[in-house]
């Protein structure tokens, strides 16, 4: 039955080509915007909070989305509902990019994002079954190539772009490639025959809005927590309940009904179950060590949006090279259970590392070994999760349970993020507190400090009053800078410390009897 997917020599290349474009496509567009939030801020006159929602639209109907592909697939015909996930991705970025004001944008991102979900999950599968059995690692690790180094390709993509062109070619750059990616996948992409379709009326309708109601409502609480004082705002508060009863019903609902949309009962495997919740910590890490260092180069650092995103490119090169090695290891039979260990312990070192080298002044080239750790360990991480998770799965399942890892995996991403948001926030005002306590005006060296500043001030030509103000500015200058740098410190070091404790969860896991491949892991 497999077999009949499997392709050789120049369809199969064609097909890879395809689908790690269409995920790349998918990925990129993640990170791409990030960037140019503030020029679309200026040009479409939108506050802060409002610009966010263009990431936040594109992240929960990503969310809302993954779950379904494997029923949306086997619903429509794999090959039909792909083409048609890239027609949307790629006629919704061409509206983006047309938008006149905020709102328009964040609706056209959100039917963006339902697109691109599916190209993600259903990528991975056309490539895995594209390649016979013994070959799944290497397809596994070509797929890995993109996911890993597609988020870092979007900010210094996107800088490029908005200073050289503007905004909305960000979106604009998806449309030749989606049109190329189409007609490319009528032609040579299969559709398997997996089960019958279900009629209108035994759709899972119910599941359908649960899901949307709890992830919806969780990406929201998750994206806006922090700007809004978390359960001290009303919606905050109202939204956080709605996902949590969102959550009951649909696991009751999915339990019960006899076309459940997602299917729980995959759960009961008990290497799935450690693969999601690890799935969750590698987003958390992924995506939260993407989304510090960024900030940290620009805000502290002063630097530009393109070298803050040139920074991470090395480090995604490295994982891309390790890819391949990987597969070639876990074909041999190395345990998974320990190279996901020994990733987490690098991944230790390298935050370890990172918070003993950040100072306000820090180099590009002290920051360039430790992350090429971390590139190192992410590749240690990913495929072998994934592979771990669905180790012991069969058949229509092991789409299943992929569905779920990749859910994690980018929920894991929001989590994170939200969290260290809010840290930031709190450490920041504490570190400032602290330092304050130590600015005494009676002690000599302060008011050394502050006469040396003010004389510096009066020689540029300022008077006596404007140049002590200005020296007052210049050390509560320092003091602010002072406290985001131990901040991010802070933030390393508990990241470090949240991989260390993983590892004794890993090592209880059993090793699955089947040789699963890679392959089918990697949603």
């Amino acid at each position: 039955m497999e077999d009949e997917l499997v392709e050789y020599g120049f369809r199969r290349v064609i097909i890879t080509v395809t689908a790690v474009l269409c995920a790349l496509l998918e990925i990129v567009d993640t990170t791409i915007v990030n960037v140019a939030l503030n020029n679309m801020r200026g040009s479409l006159g939108a506050t802060l909070t409002d610009i966010a929602w263009v990431i936040t639209a594109y992240a929960i109907a990503n969310v809302i989305v993954i779950p379904m592909t494997s029923w949306l697939s086997q619903q429509f015909g794999r090959r039909n509902y792909f083409a048609v996930s890239i027609i949307i991705f790629t006629v919704a970025s061409f509206l983006c990019g047309n938008a006149t004001n905020i709102w328009e944008l964040v609706a056209f991102r959100f039917i963006q994002g339902l697109g691109g979900g599916a190209l993600l999950v259903t990528a991975q599968t056309i490539i895995t079954e594209s390649y016979p059995a013994a070959k799944r690692g290497m397809a596994q690790a070509i797929y890995g190539m993109g996911v890993i180094v597609g988020p870092t390709l979007g900010p210094p993509l996107g800088g490029y772009i908005v200073d050289h062109f503007s905004w909305p070619y960000i979106f604009y750059i998806n449309i030749p490639i989606g049109i190329m990616a189409t007609i490319l996948t009528l032609i040579f992409v299969k559709s398997p025959k997996y089960g019958d379709k279900l009629k209108a009326n035994q759709v899972d309708w119910w599941g359908i809005g649960f899901l949307a109601t709890f992830i919806g409502s969780l990406q929201f609480v998750l994206e806006h927590g922090q700007q809004d004082d978390w359960f001290n705002d009303k919606l905050i508060l109202s939204l956080s309940v709605i996902s949590l009863f969102g959550l009951i019903l649909f696991i009751k609902r999915e339990l019960t009904y006899k076309h459940p949309i997602v299917n729980l009962k995959v759960l009961k495997d008990t290497n799935l179950r450690v693969g999601t919740i690890m799935s969750f910590i590698m987003g958390f890490g992924l995506y939260g060590s993407t989304f510090i260092v960024p900030i940290y180069t620009q805000s502290v650092l002063g630097w530009s949006a393109l070298d803050a995103g040139l920074l991470l490119i090395p480090a995604s090169i490295t994982t891309g090279i390790m890819m391949p090695f990987i597969g070639k290891m876990i074909q041999r039979g190395v345990p998974q259970a320990y190279m996901v260990a020994v990733g987490f312990l690098i991944f230790f070192f390298f935050t370890f590392w990172m918070h003993n080298i950040i100072t306000p002044n820090t180099s590009a080239d002290e920051m360039f070994w430790p992350l090429i750790l971390r590139g190192i360990g992410l590749g240690l991480l990913f495929v072998p999760i994934t592979t771990l998770s669905l180790s012991t799965l069969k058949g229509k399942h092991i789409g299943e349970g992929a569905a779920f890892t990749g859910m994690m995996r980018q929920l894991g991403g929001s989590f994170g993020i939200a969290i260290i948001t809010t840290f930031i926030a709190i450490f920041n005002q504490q570190h400032r507190v602290t330092l304050i306590g130590h600015l005494d005006k009676t002690s000599l060296k302060v008011q050394q400090t502050v006469q040396q500043m003010q004389q510096g001030f009066m020689a540029k030509g300022f008077t006596f009053n404007e140049a002590l103000a200005k020296a007052y500015k210049a050390i509560e200058l320092k003091v602010m800078v002072q406290s985001t740098v131990l901040t991010y410190m802070d933030i390393f070091i508990y990241l470090g410390i949240l991989f260390l404790l993983c590892i004794p969860f890993i090592l209880m896991v059993k090793q699955g009897k089947n040789k699963i491949d890679p392959a089918d892991a990697m949603h």
